[in-house]
């Protein structure tokens, strides 16, 4: 009877908590969002599940090696996060999965890329308002340039006691792109400017795709080395992509490695979500913030798109400023979206997809700035 009665309490029955019940609630929404509703799944649906292995009562999932007993499986898992390992690849994979034409083909449109950054540098401020520490502001701030990686990159070596909440907040205002871009894009333009086709892109050489990557880092490693993590792997899964001679390589950086860490990375994610780290006051000013960075975001890349437009005479529609904000190609796929509604034969995704990489290298700059300063 005695190892019978400890036996039940060791279950989680006989040591259930409201407040992990709550993560596990939470948990349960996330993995409801990412099948039923299709929000980001291949990330949404990793880290909602690791939010309820990481919460039952009793879990070993993260537990830490002692007296000689090795620690839990997502334990070792995060030290991918932990010492940096996982988002660099993730970068790999985007630069090998995605075509820098539009922005070779169009340079200009980096300056939408950067505008759409405001919102990084504006809830930077608010939240040392607030009373974060610098470090912990900067690490909220970043949630604002829609680039989870960089989210989960900055925060890992900036506030990890955030990481759950940042990196929850971050994937959840991606995969939420469709709902909340929308309606600032249509407040700050006219119908008339929604309009605007824009003049076919120029074809870009197979010399000038192989050697924007080889430039980008050698000035941005020159100018910034902190942003090289980053930026280094972004380029060099473009190159494998462009050069013509590692199409092996570039395929498994896009598939089979990609896939891979993506897992890993979802799943010690969510790890990160326990309820004594999740269910706080920070948390909620977090979700509240990072909101408020993406839609800053969203209306600076708008706005520097009505300026181009202006400086222009009309040759640029302003709604592709959106997509500066990072999330690649959800929000090129919004502008698209959106351009179609007042004009069916509006076209506009191949031009989105130019502020959309110029997004992706800014807020890996805007991380760097924060490493170097801070």
């Amino acid at each position: 009877m005695d190892k019978f009665f400890y036996f039940i309490n060791q279950t989680g029955f006989a040591n259930i908590e409201l407040s992990g019940l709550a993560m596990m609630a939470i948990g349960l929404f996330l993995l409801y969002l990412g099948i039923a509703k299709k929000y980001e799944p291949l990330l949404l649906v990793p880290i909602s599940f690791g939010i309820l292995l990481v919460n039952f009562p009793l879990s070993p999932m993260m537990a830490q090696p002692e007296n000689g007993q090795p620690g839990g499986l997502l334990h070792y898992l995060y030290l991918g996060i932990e010492l940096g390992i996982y988002p660099p690849l993730i970068f790999m994979g985007i630069g090998a999965l995605t075509d820098f034409s539009p922005l070779i083909s169009n340079p200009k449109t980096l300056l939408l890329g950067a505008a759409a950054q405001a919102g990084i540098f504006a809830t930077f401020l608010a939240m040392l308002a607030l009373g974060f520490t610098d470090l912990e502001a900067a690490a909220i701030s970043i949630i604002g340039g829609a680039d989870g990686p960089t989210a989960i990159y900055l925060s890992s070596q900036m506030a990890p006691h955030l990481l759950g909440a940042i990196s929850v907040a971050a994937y959840s205002y991606m995969a939420l792109v469709p709902m909340i871009q929308p309606p600032i894009m249509r407040l700050l333009t006219t119908k008339k400017e929604r309009m605007i086709e824009m003049q076919e892109l120029r074809e870009t050489s197979k010399r000038e795709r192989i050697l924007f990557p080889i430039i980008v880092i050698l000035v941005t490693g020159l100018f910034l080395p902190t942003a090289l993590p980053l930026l280094g792997m972004l380029m060099l899964g473009n190159l494998f992509r462009e050069c013509g001679v590692t199409d092996r390589l570039s395929k498994a950086a896009q598939n089979e490695l990609n896939n891979i860490i993506v897992i890993f990375l979802g799943l010690t994610v969510g790890a990160k979500c326990s309820a004594h780290y999740f269910l706080t006051v920070e948390t909620i000013q977090i979700l509240i913030f990072g909101l408020v960075a993406f839609g800053i975001g969203t209306a600076t890349g708008v706005l520097m798109g009505k300026l181009m437009c202006m400086a222009t005479g009309g040759k640029v529609n302003p709604l592709i400023g959106a997509a500066g904000v990072s999330a690649v190609p959800m929000s090129a796929r919004v502008c698209q979206t959106v351009g179609q509604e007042d004009n069916p034969s509006n076209f506009l995704l191949m031009f989105a997809m130019g502020p959309n990489v110029g997004g992706v290298i800014g807020s890996a700059v805007a991380a760097g700035i924060f490493l170097a300063v801070l």
